[in-house]
């Protein structure tokens, strides 16, 4: 089955160890995907313009308009910690 053939040569390039069955589940899979994306290739689609999505959007912008802040003190006095005019926050990425 060539589907499995593809399946062999993606898996060496990208460095991946498929085991046999895996090699006939994944081609299982893949070969649904590959029929049904032909079931989606034969619809009749002549005459029908291309689409990102099947209902109409459009952008609802609003206008920008500045408005009144809370106060920077304010804020900053309910903080558990802070450093100079920012919140202090525990590090959470690991070296």
């Amino acid at each position: 089955m060539p589907v499995d053939i593809d399946i062999a040569k993606v898996a060496r390039l990208a460095r991946i160890g498929l085991t046999a069955d895996e090699l006939a589940y994944y081609g299982q899979q893949l070969q649904g995907i590959l029929e049904h994306a032909a079931l989606v290739q034969a619809l009749p689609t002549a005459g029908v313009a291309p689409t990102a999505h099947p209902l109409p959007m459009v952008n609802s912008f609003r206008p920008d308009i500045v408005e009144p802040t809370l106060d920077r003190e304010e804020v900053l006095a309910q903080a558990p910690d802070r450093e100079g005019p920012y919140f202090r926050v525990p590090p959470f990425l690991e070296d």
